[in-house]
C-alpha cells in the first residue's frame, strides 16, 4: 500500500496533540493526527475534566450540609457514588466528541492506531485492519505520560488504586490512604474526605503542596487537617501488605516505621513519559528519564522532529501543552513564533479551598537574589467572600523592590483558579505595581483582594 502523505503528522490527540493539528490545518497544512485511545488524550478523559466534574458534585455536597448558614433546609442530604461518576464520564464523553467534530470541521485526518517512528518523515501505524504508512515533513510527537509506579506500591485496581481507577472506584473508600500531595493527589484526598472518606495523606517532602509557596501549603494543610484529614509529611510508604478488604501500609516517619491499615490506597507520585515503542531512540532522539529533551521552541534536535507536552517535560500541564502545540504548527507553517516562558504559566489545584499559583514563590525569588516586596490579602477582608460564604483563603504577591516587577502570585481560596489569570496577563505584559495600584478592580468581587495585596506589598492596603 502506498504510503499517504502529509505536511505534518501528529502522534497523541491530546490536549498538545489535537491543538497543534488544528492550528497547522489552519495555517493551510495537510494534517494527520494519529490516537491509540481516546481523542482529548488524558486531560480529557481521564484527567483535568473528569476530575474536575468530580469535585463539582464534592462541592455541591458540602454547600448542602451547609445549606443552614444561608438560611435554607435541605434534609436527608446524601449521595449515590455511581451517580456521580456517571455524570463525570458523561462531561468527558461529551467533551471528547467535540474533539471530534472540531478535528473533522478543520479537514485532519484522524487515525487510530498505535504510531512509530519508520525513519526519516515517516510515520508506521497499526490500526484494526492492519497497518499504515504516513509520510511528512513535520512530525510532532505528543504522546503524554502516565503514572508513575513505585515497586512494591503499584495498583491492582482492587485496593490499590491510580488515578484512572479513582475516576471510576469500584467501592466508595471508607478509610482512604493518599500516596503523594501534588496536584492529583490532593485533589482525589479533597474528593473522597468531602464525601466521608477517612482520609490520611501521606507527603515524602517537608510540606504538602510542595511546588506551592510554603505560607500557601500551611494555609491550605490547616484547612484541609479542619476538614478532618490526617496529613503526614517527612513520610514514605515503604511497603503495602495487601488483602481481599485491606490494605496495611507500613510508613516510615522520623525514622520509625507505622503499620497503618486502609481499606483504599491511592498512588499520587508523579508521572513518566509515554516514550516507548515510538522508536525515538533509533531516530537519534535524546531522552533524560522518560522525557524528551528539546529546545525552548520544541525541536529535538532531529530534522523535522518535534515534542511537546508532558513528553517534553515540566510542568506537566495541559495548558503549556497546547499552547506548545500553537507554537509549533506556527514555527513549522514558517511564521515567528514566541517560546513559552515557564515561569508565565500558572498553576491550578482544584482541591477544597483550591490553590493556583504563577511565577516565583517568595523563596525562590529570594533564592534567585531579587529584593522583594510581599504583599499578602485574606479572605475575612473581602466583601464578596464573606457574602459567598467562603472567607477562608488568601491572596499573596511578590514584587522585585527594585523595578516593580510582578515576580509571582499566589493564592488559596474559593475560585482562585479563575482569579489567577489576572496576575497571569499582568505578567504577560510586563505589568508593574504602579500599573495594578492604578486599575479600577469592580466591587464586590473576589478580584479586589488582588488589588489589595498589591497594595499591601507598598503599604497601602485599605480593607486590612
Amino acid at each position: 500500500m502506498a504510503a499517504q502523505v502529509f505536511d505534518v503528522v501528529v502522534i497523541g490527540a491530546g490536549p498538545g496533540g489535537y491543538v497543534a493539528a488544528i492550528r497547522a490545518a489552519q495555517l493551510g497544512k495537510k494534517v494527520a493526527v494519529v490516537e491509540r485511545e481516546n481523542l482529548g488524550g488524558i486531560c480529557l478523559n481521564w484527567g483535568c475534566i473528569p476530575t474536575k466534574a468530580l469535585l463539582r458534585s464534592a462541592e455541591v455536597f458540602h454547600l448542602m450540609e451547609r445549606a443552614k448558614e444561608f438560611g435554607l433546609s435541605a434534609d436527608k442530604i446524601g449521595y449515590d457514588i455511581d451517580a456521580v461518576v456517571k455524570r463525570s464520564r458523561g462531561v468527558a464523553k461529551q467533551l471528547s466528541g467535540g474533539v471530534g467534530h472540531l478535528l473533522k470541521k478543520n479537514k485532519v485526518t484522524v487515525i487510530m492506531g498505535e504510531a512509530k517512528l519508520a525513519g526519516a518523515g515517516k510515520v508506521a501505524v497499526k490500526t484494526d485492519r492492519g497497518s499504515d504508512e504516513l509520510q511528512a515533513k513535520s512530525i510532532i510527537v505528543a504522546t503524554g505520560a502516565r503514572a508513575r509506579e513505585l515497586p512494591g506500591l503499584e495498583a491492582d485496581g482492587k485496593r490499590v488504586w491510580t488515578y484512572r481507577h479513582a475516576l471510576q472506584p469500584p467501592h466508595m473508600p471508607k478509610k482512604l490512604l493518599v500516596i503523594g500531595s501534588g496536584a492529583i493527589g490532593i485533589e482525589f484526598a479533597s474528593f473522597f474526605n468531602t464525601l466521608g472518606a477517612d482520609t490520611t495523606v501521606v507527603e515524602v517532602m517537608d510540606r504538602v503542596l510542595p511546588v506551592e509557596d510554603a505560607e500557601i501549603s500551611a494555609f491550605a494543610k490547616k484547612s484541609f487537617v479542619k476538614q478532618g484529614m490526617k496529613i503526614m509529611e517527612k513520610a514514605m510508604v515503604k511497603q503495602l501488605d495487601r488483602s481481599a478488604d485491606k490494605v496495611i501500609a507500613h510508613v516510615e516517619l522520623g525514622g520509625k516505621v507505622e503499620k497503618l491499615e486502609f481499606d483504599t490506597v491511592i498512588s499520587a507520585v508523579g508521572i513518566v513519559g509515554n516514550v516507548e515503542g515510538l522508536g525515538l531512540e533509533d531516530a537519534g532522539v535524546k531522552i533524560d528519564r522518560t522525557h524528551v529533551i528539546t529546545d525552548e521552541f520544541c525541536r529535538t534536535g532531529v530534522d523535522g522532529l518535534y515534542a511537546i507536552g508532558d513528553i517534553a517535560g515540566a510542568p506537566w500541564l495541559a495548558h503549556k501543552a497546547s499552547h506548545e502545540g500553537v507554537m509549533v504548527a506556527e514555527l513549522i507553517a514558517g511564521k515567528h513564533a514566541h517560546p513559552i516562558k515557564p515561569g508565565s504559566i500558572a498553576g491550578c489545584t482544584y482541591c477544597h479551598p483550591q490553590v493556583a499559583s504563577v511565577g516565583l514563590t517568595e523563596a525562590k525569588a529570594k533564592e534567585a537574589g531579587y529584593d522583594i516586596k510581599v504583599g499578602r490579602f485574606p479572605f475575612i477582608g473581602n466583601g464578596k467572600a464573606i457574602a459567598l460564604g467562603e472567607a477562608e483563603g488568601m491572596v499573596k504577591t511578590v514584587f522585585d523592590a527594585k523595578t516593580g516587577e510582578l515576580l509571582g502570585a499566589h493564592m488559596v481560596g474559593a475560585e482562585v483558579t479563575e482569579l489567577i489569570q489576572g496576575y497571569i496577563v499582568g505578567r504577560q505584559l510586563e505589568t508593574t505595581e504602579e500599573d495594578l495600584m492604578h486599575t479600577v478592580f469592580p466591587h464586590p468581587t473576589l478580584s479586589e483582594m488582588m488589588h489589595e495585596s498589591v497594595l499591601d506589598a507598598y503599604g497601602r492596603a485599605i480593607h486590612f
